[in-house]
């Protein structure tokens, strides 16, 4: 597809949030060219599947919110609607105390809402659901600022809610620890209680009951995994799409922008009339150094954890039952190396249509801070993973296949203040006209809350370009918020 003469978009950074920008670049009036750089091997960032014993599995996210609607209308967009697929069931549990158990009823984001429905899942002590109906009593806790959830939580409910809940919940999202990720940033429905309810099981049953009770599955996956979305999405854009490259300079011109790629022995120049870095804070931080250093310092101090996935395929007769629910969390305090478990033919049914004898699994290891463990190679990291299987599911045998993916650096953290931070970042950015900035760092670490990213910065450079026009292309005009 051609594009309006003399009008050029780069997007630096083929993940998600990058082709879905590029591809909602694509549907504006007058669309530009759009070349979209990435100095990895393949596209989709933390989006990719491969075979595990003949089946397509996602070695990345698994799933995507269905209750957010970016996420489906970008796989419709990308032709792939007629393949969103619904999960068997989501009924997941804890590893609490050595023995799994439901995740109690009226829960937000592990923080409960019903004492009996707590008492009835046993994962509490005696000692710490005696401790949770205290909030009712306690004198507020006042809220005027950001705090870290397990500040907020431990105040009102306890240590133990704090250590046998939210930490798994919040770690199955972020791979941080709750002492650190940001209430406001995390949790805004609780943070937005906190500031005016004194009662904190009472806050969590008003908005347990606020969620819609018709608005069918919480998650949806794509029928050959959502490792699939990047290349349809990139098609759909019409862009051109380079691996391979790494951007080493963003360079504000007369005209524009200047990227510069490549090794200093063959560097090649790109020049753009508008650029999207859509790569992680670092990196981003690097490129805007030069140009929005403001911007540039804010982003070099969101941290990154780390993590690895394995996934095993067994035969179902190696298990003394089969799996019933869509897997499991484990709290840090456990002391396990395997954090969550999923059971991935459970969850998602057409996983297992065509070999109804295979059970996969999925373990997720690692967190912030425990990067050495993921020095270990591949076999350590696949034993520990059987070892969990052996334990706690009573697995016999070896896995019919295996596959260990490394995520290093992958997952930003939402520590205090962390809205304030992004806040100053789309500010300063603001300032360079035709500059745009998305991804996992901003707003949100899921599929949809990328893709609204992307799609932000496509609607403010359009809107540049546009500007552009109208002043007779000058590029120093300013270019509005």
């Amino acid at each position: 597809m051609e594009g309006i003469p003399g009008r050029h978009v780069v997007v630096v950074g083929a993940g998600i949030a990058g082709l879905a920008a590029a591809l909602h670049l694509s549907r504006g009036e007058g669309r530009p060219r759009i070349t979209v750089l990435d100095g990895a091997s393949r596209i989709g960032g933390k989006l990719y599947a491969s075979e595990v014993a003949g089946v397509r599995v996602d070695a990345g996210a698994e799933a995507m919110l269905a209750r957010r609607p970016e996420g489906k209308e970008l796989a419709r967009l990308a032709g792939l609607g007629d393949t969103l697929v619904d999960p068997g069931t989501t009924q997941a549990a804890i590893l609490s105390r050595g023995v799994l158990r439901s995740l109690p009823k009226g829960h937000v984001m592990g923080v409960p809402s019903d004492v009996t429905a707590l008492a009835r899942s046993g994962v509490l002590s005696a000692a710490g659901l005696a401790r949770v109906p205290l909030d009712r009593v306690l004198p507020p806790t006042l809220v005027t600022t950001d705090v870290s959830v397990a500040a907020y939580v431990r105040a009102r409910l306890g240590g133990e809610v704090v250590e046998r809940l939210i930490e798994p919940l919040l770690g199955g999202v972020y791979a941080g620890r709750s002492d650190l990720l940001s209430l406001d940033a995390t949790m805004p429905k609780v943070a937005a209680a906190a500031r005016t309810e004194r009662s904190l099981l009472l806050a969590a049953g008003s908005i347990a009951a606020q969620a819609p009770k018709d608005a069918g599955p919480v998650f949806t996956t794509l029928r050959d995994g959502l490792g699939g979305l990047p290349e349809a999405v990139a098609k759909a854009s019409g862009a051109d799409v380079r691996t391979g490259v790494t951007v080493r300079e963003l360079i504000r011109t007369a005209d524009g922008w200047r990227l510069v790629t490549g090794p200093t022995r063959d560097e090649e120049v790109v020049d753009a009339d508008a650029v999207i870095l859509a790569v992680p804070a670092r990196a981003a931080s690097r490129l805007l150094r030069r140009e929005v250093p403001g911007a540039a310092a804010e982003l070099e101090r969101i941290e990154y954890a780390s993590m690895a996935i394995v996934t095993l395929a067994y035969s179902k007769g190696a298990f003394p039952e089969p799996p019933a629910g869509s897997g499991y969390l484990v709290p840090p305090v456990e002391g396990r190396p395997v954090k969550a478990v999923t059971f991935s033919t459970t969850k998602w049914p057409h996983l297992a249509a065509a070999d109804r004898d295979l059970v996969v699994v999925r373990c997720s290891l690692g967190r912030l801070g425990e990067e050495q463990m993921l020095q270990r190679d591949d076999a350590e990291l696949v034993a520990l993973a059987m070892d969990e299987m052996t334990e706690v599911m009573g697995v016999r045998g070896l896995p019919l296949d295996s596959r260990v993916t490394r995520w290093g650096g992958s997952l930003p953290q939402y520590e205090v203040g962390h809205l304030d931070r992004v806040a100053r970042i789309h500010a300063a950015v603001a300032a360079g006209p035709g500059l745009a900035v998305c991804g996992a760092a901003y707003d949100g670490v899921g599929i949809p809350a990328c893709v609204s990213t992307g799609r932000t910065a496509a609607v403010r450079v359009l809107e540049h370009l546009e500007r552009l026009d109208a002043l007779g292309g000058d590029p120093a005009a300013p270019s509005g918020g």
